[in-house]
């Protein structure tokens, strides 16, 4: 059996099973000129270039998402709360 090459890409989706290092690492997260995608350090696919402005946008738009996501799953704990301290119900039913 032949050996896989441990970088390539597949259908066009770069992947890198290269041991990372962490000069590899920093270099592939912090490309300046490049554009918002750059190629993985390790793994499949793509990741953000923190080097690009864009990039930015993407991640506070995201933190916002999570943060109003987080703030509506407590609203509605609370609303779940309140309606279980009602108390008992009598429930009468005729034949």
């Amino acid at each position: 059996m032949e050996d896989k090459p441990p970088s390539g890409e597949i259908f066009g989706i770069p992947y890198n099973f290269e041991r990372p290092s962490l000069g590899r690492l920093l270099s592939s997260y912090w490309q300046p000129g490049k554009g918002m995608l750059v190629e993985k350090p390790f793994g499949v696919g793509y990741t953000l270039n923190l080097a690009n402005w864009r990039s930015w946008v993407v991640l506070a738009v995201a933190g916002g998402l999570y943060w109003q996501g987080k703030q509506a799953g407590e609203s509605v704990g609370k609303a779940a709360e309140a309606d279980d301290d009602d108390g008992p119900v009598e429930v009468i039913v005729e034949d």
